[in-house]
């Protein structure tokens, strides 16, 4: 069976047996701040395991796209020496939410494997595992199913800690967690290796297909267990390792799936199509990268962003070793594309965008290669002895990018070697230091959790009623709180706007008799809770009291009009820049509009213009803004865009302005008529990352203030230059134009001054040697000054050393020159090195003329008098 096939059939077995198909969820956590990646099945249901979160089915199965290469769940290094390890895997798996357990889970996967009407495997060639104390799930395997007890494995805690086992499954170091089952699949006596549990568990013959986790518990961070609402069921079979079992193949590379981009990756880099680790490399880290960046990500030096931009390295490392010459990665996307873009649409969508990423990457790390080589040669001229420190080794890596694999290769070559221990220490304090600054590393459980959700009514008005059905204070729930205490109250139903989608949350009031709690903002959780953060102006609250929601009209008007906007914008920007533009992230307030979208270069004043041309017409058309609610299938097969970053349930509001304009999915709140807008005016453009622009924007009554306030600025810069809004620009040019001669001027008598002190100065040079030296500190002259005096006074003294040297606004400038006569013996970079580091600086240049400086004027005397000294041991 191919792979699709396989995807396909475990899919349609699961609904048979009524179970939902689930997409596939983004690579990007959706309200997980304690992932990386997306990196199981399981990570989009986990409010639903903790029973923060109800669905409209509890069965569900899903072909999960997974990345594990940052955080706990890291294979990185392993990709390509391996069978099986990937930085990219698509997930199998089927849940059950509360609904059936041990039994269901372990016989649907049996039926699955081994059914003739599904995947037909051989029952005597399947192994199973289970945690040493789960005799419930020992027995159905036995009893039940019928599985020998030879060919059954208990595993205890082997991983020296409790409930640290190969069959106790945990997400993290919290959240929902219990004791798993796994199911083997027997190679044959062909291949090496020994069943699990055994010493030869890491051999290729016996492999994990499948591993159902039984969902028993949530694990806080002091290590306790607390029983889970309802026990549930995560399971997970990876696609890759099931197809290699069904195409009959001892590595997952040999399956269908890779070997059009094997042969595609070898295409690219010009190399033979043979079993080389480094071509797995780079045929697994496409599909890593390619996924990833569909997804959002765009390599960085921080976060998601920092783990593409290695993953991409990594891959133009192996390429280069395979003898690829310029850029090829980014050649591989399109081969990805026909494989994978059946059932990831997305990789189709973004092909474009990819290839333009990654190869913009491709070109920055070959300059970065080369600036490491240059760094690398200059700090070997210096090296004493045959090590190269740890030091420089993590410097060229971690800095630049600089493989060590490569450094190792050019100590080779000089017969040097790496201080490898050194390296490794500073290499265990960067995790170190990655690991306390990490946002994914937080305790799941410390966040603030609230069963049930709130009903929001905002969408027909700013006014509402609804009953507190809990209270939080510095996040711990509470009965009440009194005057002046700050807050979090949920609601049963709410007018409030909940923080997402890039809108901010409302604000306002609560008010009942004698109470007000002032709202200052609004979020809401996993589960879909209104969270009213605020305090207590007046009065005591408690649970179960029915309160007034007052949301600020006002704010909530302004952030109408900016939310509006910002949908026009998006759809005029497909417009004049094309397609390939998606958004990025948005921010949307009372005051303006940002929205960040995928493009690789400035947008030019022209291009600004017809957006604001476009969004402006669209306003004044002042047609409807529709808005219908359907199902999520529904909305896409209309064309319907997703906001990024934003999750959406299986209802889905379809937001429609100018007549088909603009068709997006937001829960937002809106203007009634695009004419509601007023008036849309941007701001500033720039570059916010690598491929990604950012735009800010002003609407109504803003957008005139901004109008209003640039009108008189030009009025006072008119009056400035005794002129007129009509005539400031011919005043400007006037004044510009005199500016430059006078300079010119400057420039004229700063010559002739320095001509002349140079007269006075060469007469000062001091014979040291047979060389004529020359020392002098002239203040208040910068560097361009400085030169053109050197080049005076080697001409006029013929033969000679000359260092001269300023000091201005608390900064030293340097400028040393030597006579051509003299570089063979005398560099003026060597002197200016010793110079500047008197003065708290750096400099350097050529054999005969060098330039530095420093921050510290005070050491400016002592710098200059090692120009006697420097020629005097030179010679």
């Amino acid at each position: 069976m191919k792979s699709a096939e396989i995807r396909e059939a475990f899919l349609r077995f699961f609904e048979e047996k009524g179970h939902t198909r689930v997409a596939s969820s983004s690579l990007i956590p959706a309200n997980d701040p304690t992932l990386l990646f997306t990196n199981a099945g399981m990570n989009q249901f986990k409010d639903c395991f903790l029973g923060l979160e109800k669905r409209d089915y509890t069965r569900a199965a899903s072909s999960q796209k997974c990345v594990r290469a940052g955080g706990k769940h890291n294979d990185l290094e392993n990709v390509g020496y391996t069978a099986r390890h990937h930085t990219f895997f698509e997930m199998l798996g089927n849940f059950s939410f509360g609904d059936y357990f041990k039994r269901d889970a372990i016989s649907y996967a049996w039926e699955f494997l081994t059914s003739e009407k599904w995947l037909g495997l051989p029952k005597d060639r399947l192994w199973v595992t289970v945690y040493a104390s789960d005799d419930e799930a020992y027995d159905i395997w036995t009893r039940e199913v019928g599985v020998p007890s030879e060919r059954m494995i208990r595993i205890g805690d082997n991983k020296g800690a409790p409930y640290a086992s190969d069959n106790f499954w945990t997400m993290g170091d919290t959240g929902p967690c219990g004791p798993c089952t796994e199911i083997f699949y027997d190679h044959g006596e062909g291949i090496w290796g020994g069943p699990p549990g055994s010493e030869d568990e890491d051999g290729d013959r016996y492999i994990e297909i499948w591993n159902n986790v039984f969902m028993q518990f949530n694990r806080s961070a002091d290590g306790s267990m607390e029983p889970l609402p309802a026990p549930s069921v995560d399971t997970g079979m990876g696609l890759e390792r099931i197809s290699a079992v069904l195409q009959r193949v001892h590595s997952n590379y040999e399956i269908d799936l890779f070997q059009n981009l094997l042969k595609a990756a070898a295409e690219a880099i010009g190399c033979t199509n043979d079993d080389a680790p480094s071509l797995k490399v780079v045929a697994d880290h496409i599909r890593s990268c390619s996924f990833l960046i569909s997804d959002g990500v765009l390599p960085s030096n921080e976060g998601r962003g920092y783990v593409l931009r290695r993953i991409i390295r990594r891959a133009c490392r192996h390429g280069n070793k395979l003898g690829a010459s310029g850029p090829f990665f980014h050649k591989i996307v399109a081969a990805l594309a026909a494989e994978m873009g059946e059932a990831f649409p997305e990789l189709r969508q973004q092909q474009a965008h990819v290839e333009r990423v990654l190869k913009t990457e491709e070109e920055q790390f070959a300059k970065t290669l080369e600036q490491g080589l240059r760094i690398l040669e200059q700090d070997l001229a210096a090296l004493s002895g045959d090590l190269i420190p740890g030091e420089l080794v993590f410097k060229l890596y971690d800095t630049y990018g600089f493989p060590v694999d490569l450094t190792n290769d050019i100590a080779r070559e000089r017969k040097l070697r790496l201080d490898e221990e050194g390296f490794e220490r500073e290499m265990e304090a960067q995790r170190e230091r990655a690991r306390s600054a990490s946002a994914f590393g937080m305790d799941y459980n410390s966040l603030v959790k609230v069963e049930g959700e709130t009903r929001f009514t905002g969408y027909r008005g700013t006014r509402g009623e609804g009953r507190v059905l809990v209270l939080f204070k510095d996040g711990v729930k509470v009965d009440q709180l009194r005057a002046g205490e700050e807050g979090v109250v949920v609601l049963d139903q709410t007018p409030f706007y909940a923080e997402s989608g890039g809108q901010i949350g409302d604000c306002g009031y609560l008010t009942a008799n004698d109470l007000r709690f002032d709202v200052r903002e609004t979020s809401k959780t996993g589960g879909g809770a209104f969270l009213h953060h605020g305090v207590l102006d007046s009065g005591i609250l408690s649970v179960d009291d029915s309160v007034a929601a007052v949301v600020d009209d006002s704010v909530r008007q302004s952030t109408a009009l900016n939310h509006s906007a910002t949908h026009l914008l998006h759809a005029a920007l497909r417009e004049v820049l094309g397609e390939h533009v998606q958004q990025k992230g948005s921010l949307v307030d009372s005051q303006r509009l940002r929205f960040d979208f995928s493009h690789f270069e400035a947008v030019s004043a022209a291009q600004l213009q017809r957006l604001e041309d476009i969004v402006n017409t669209q306003i004044r058309l002042n047609t409807p803004v529709e808005i219908e609610e359907t199902d999520i299938e529904t909305a896409k097969a209309r064309g319907a865009m997703a906001l990024f970053g934003e999750k959406y349930g299986a209802q889905v509001r379809v937001l429609t302005m100018g007549g088909g304009f603009s068709v997006e999915l937001c829960g937002g709140t809106h203007v009634s008529r695009t004419g509601d807008i007023g008036l849309f005016k941007i701001v500033s453009e720039g570059g916010v990352a690598s491929g990604v622009r950012r735009i800010e924007a002003v609407t109504g009554a803003a957008a005139l203030a901004y109008l209003n306030q640039a009108e008189q600025q030009l009025k006072d810069a008119a009056s400035l230059v005794k002129g007129s809004r009509e005539t400031l620009v011919d005043k400007l040019s006037a004044v510009l134009e005199r500016n430059r001669q006078l300079e010119k001027e400057l420039e004229q008598l700063k010559a002739r001054a320095a001509s002349a002190a140079g007269n006075d100065l060469a007469a000062s040079a001091i014979e040291v040697r047979g060389v004529r030296v020359l020392a002098a500190r002239l203040d208040g002259l910068d560097g361009k000054a400085l030169l053109a005096m050197v080049d005076q006074l080697k001409n006029k003294l013929g033969s000679a050393v000359v260092l001269l040297g300023g000091a201005q606004e608390g900064k030293v400038v340097l400028v040393a020159g030597v006579t051509q006569d003299l570089t063979a013996r005398l560099k003026a970079g060597d002197l200016m090195k010793q110079a500047a580091a008197a003065v708290g600086g750096k400099g350097g240049g050529r054999p005969d003329m060098a330039q530095g400086g420093g921050s510290d004027p005070a050491g400016l005397d002592a710098a200059l008098a090692l120009a006697h000294g420097f020629v005097e041991q030179g010679l």
